[in-house]
């Protein structure tokens, strides 16, 4: 099965700056490209309600669907959702199975929306070793929608931040053991271009919901200058306001990317 980076690599080639942007958005504003969601709190969500896990995920999924909606209403190019770490198979085999069942059925029913509403769906994580018809939903979702140019849906799945940087080392050593590439050229540009995902660019935020203030080894890498907003907000009641409110937080903020001033709030 393949991997999930969709893009040839080129020994020395370089990654795509942090979140390029082109002219200004209204009022003044540089257009905010990319956001990407880290979804929290589906468990606590259900837990305080007295109601089983699963249904906290159930929800989660309608929080979803209202979230991509709210994406494209809004704008925003690329919405990239950490919707099951490489670390969640250490839970509970009855919760797995429960979320696994929840991605069949958003695939199964929810797939054909996002195409008519010419949304593209692309996967990051590890394929290697998932169960089979999972691997055929993942590439049917990706198959489908590959052609759409709407918003750009990043499904991170079975994904870790470390273990992404890990296969790109894997993918360099590879390179440097056959003669491609020599080790003084290993550079951080070098290391980027053979993420999973090395054409897109970093997220200009990251949104955490539930009130947890860290980012549980996700897109370690691309968020290196990214806006990072924590929202008490469960998952399951995640809206367009809630959305909107991050971004106000972002706009809000100064990013330097280490030199000076770039962007001032309005």
């Amino acid at each position: 099965m393949p991997e999930a980076s969709a893009s040839p690599k080129v020994p020395g080639a370089p990654a795509p700056p942090p979140s390029p942007r082109v002219g200004k958005g209204r009022e003044g504003i540089e257009p905010l490209r990319h956001v990407a969601i880290i979804m929290d709190g589906n468990g606590r969500w259900a837990k305080e309600r007295g109601l089983p896990r699963g249904e906290g995920h159930r929800r989660g999924v309608e929080a979803l669907r209202r979230t991509v909606r709210a994406a494209g209403e809004l704008g925003i190019e690329i919405l990239t959702i950490y919707s099951f770490s490489s670390e969640n198979w250490s839970r509970p085999a009855t919760e797995i199975i429960d979320l696994m069942g929840l991605l069949r059925r958003f695939i199964r029913n929810d797939l054909a929306e996002l195409h008519n509403n010419n949304v593209r769906v692309r996967i990051i994580g590890e394929r290697r070793n998932l169960e089979p018809e999972i691997g055929r939903l993942l590439d049917e979702a990706e198959e489908l929608t590959g052609n759409n140019d709407g918003l750009l849906l990043v499904v991170a799945f079975n994904y870790g931040g470390r273990q992404e940087i890990a296969r790109a080392a894997e993918r360099i050593a590879s390179l440097v053991a056959s003669g491609a590439m020599q080790p003084g050229n290993v550079t951080a540009d070098v290391v980027a271009s053979h993420l999973d995902a090395p054409d897109l660019p970093d997220p200009d935020l990251v949104i955490r919901t539930s009130g947890e203030q860290r980012l549980s080894n996700f897109l370690l890498w691309q968020s290196a200058y990214s806006e990072l907003v924590f929202v008490p907000t469960y998952w399951p009641d995640f809206d367009r306001t809630a959305l909107d409110s991050a971004i106000a937080e972002y706009r809000r903020r100064e990013r330097r990317f280490g030199g000076l001033r770039r962007v001032m709030s309005p």
